[in-house]
Order: C-alpha cells, then structure tokens, then sequence
C-alpha cells in the first residue's frame, strides 16, 4: 500500500462508512470528525514505539543563564533522549573533544553531588527552578546529567574557563522526535509506508465506533494483523 494523504484517508474512510463524498477534509462536519480521528489514531501509534524513522541528530537548547551555567533546555518535539555528548576539550586545546555525558537517575544525580564540600573553591551552589540548591562542579566539563523535569537537563559540573554556561553548539545528541502533523488536505502523515495500512484500518474502527456508534469488525481485526505485524 502506498503512503496516503489526509484527504485520501478520510475519503477512504467516508466511502466505508456510506458516507457523503467530499472535495476537502473541511467540506462536512463528519469529514472533519474523521480527520481528527485520523490525527489521534496517529499519535496513538507514535506513542506505542520509536519508529526508526523519527530519530535524529539533534542539539539541545542553551539557556544562557549565568545563574544556573550547568542547565540546557530540552527541544519540544523531542520524544526521547537516547545520546547526550559534549564537546570536553579545555581552555586553548586544538583538538575537538568529544565525549558522552553519562545519565544518572535524579535520585542518584542528587546522592552523587550531596557527598561535595561547598567551601572548594571548584564548588559552585546553583540553585534549581524548583529552588533546591546543587552542588555543581564549575572547572570540569559534564560528566553526568539528569533532569528533574523533562524540560531542562542539568548537569554535574561545567568549566567556566571555556564558556559561562554550556552551549548549544557543543552538544551532540541521538533522539527520537515528535512529527508535525497538519491538518490539510494533501498532509501526508509521516509514517513509513508499512504502516499506513494500519493507521487507515485503526481510524476506520475508530470513525465507525464514534460517529456511527456500530463496530467494524472486518476494520478492527485488519488493524490488529497491522499492529501485530509492525511490532
């Protein structure tokens, strides 16, 4: 089966369903109910794995804020961290260094940094967004991160010698990513082709269970054998 566009979707579903025809997913109130079901079913298969075709190279997000100088913002569209590397190399070095940037749980990120004595002078006290106050080591590139809020990493240490705060450009990531969905007609839903099958068949149950309150048996066991079959 072929990739599909949203109209081709909808339409495909309309014509099971007995349904009026339409030139445009916004033509009827029951073309746009679909296409809604449509967007759900997507997300939903999304949610179930990490496709391989939504992961990247990716950076994260400098904050740039000398207050908390070990903190990065983690992008929206990301799904899943799977790699964190930062570039190491010390003050006047020639040679980029490149090196992964280990996760610690934040119950063993805080263990790890409570046992450091805040009177070093390579000890800085950062306070956290929630107000908790982290030991962070401030002559050292990360060694170890974590995150207390699936909105900013936070690492153990960062050189302030080389930069202020840690920088975007310096860091190296692998991570699976959430894809854009639009709701227009010719928006091809970005699954690979294998799996179209089954988000048409997931959306037909879904459109004949919601808006024409009876179940498509022939529909709901297609998109089991679909769902079977891509895991």
């Amino acid at each position: 089966m072929a990739k599909m566009t949203l109209l081709e979707i909808v339409q495909d579903i309309l014509n099971d369903m007995d349904s009026d025809s339409v030139n445009s997913i916004n033509d009827t109130i029951e073309s746009q109910q679909i296409a809604q079901i449509v967007k759900t079913s997507f997300y939903t298969m999304l949610g179930n794995r990490n496709w391989p075709h939504t992961r990247r190279m990716a950076q994260m997000e400098g904050v740039g804020d000398v207050t908390r100088p070990n903190f990065l913002r983690i992008p929206s569209n990301w799904k899943e961290l799977q790699t964190f590397k930062y570039q190491k190399q010390k003050l006047g070095a020639a040679d980029i260094l490149i090196r992964e940037v280990i996760y610690k749980t934040p119950d063993d990120f805080l263990r790890f940094i409570s046992h450091r004595n805040s009177s070093n002078d390579n000890v800085q006290t950062v306070t956290d967004v929630s107000g908790v106050k982290l030991l962070i080591i401030d002559d050292t590139a990360p060694t170890y991160w974590t995150s207390f809020d699936d909105v900013y990493i936070v690492t153990d240490s960062y050189d302030s010698a080389v930069d202020t705060t840690l920088q975007q450009s310096k860091t190296e990531c692998v991570v699976y990513v959430e894809p854009i969905w639009s709701m227009t007609d010719d928006a091809i839903p970005d699954l690979p082709t294998e799996a179209f099958i089954a988000l048409l068949e997931e959306s037909k149950s879904a459109a004949f269970l919601n808006i024409k309150q009876s179940a498509n048996q022939k529909a709901e066991q297609r998109a089991t054998k679909q769902q079977r079959w891509l895991s």
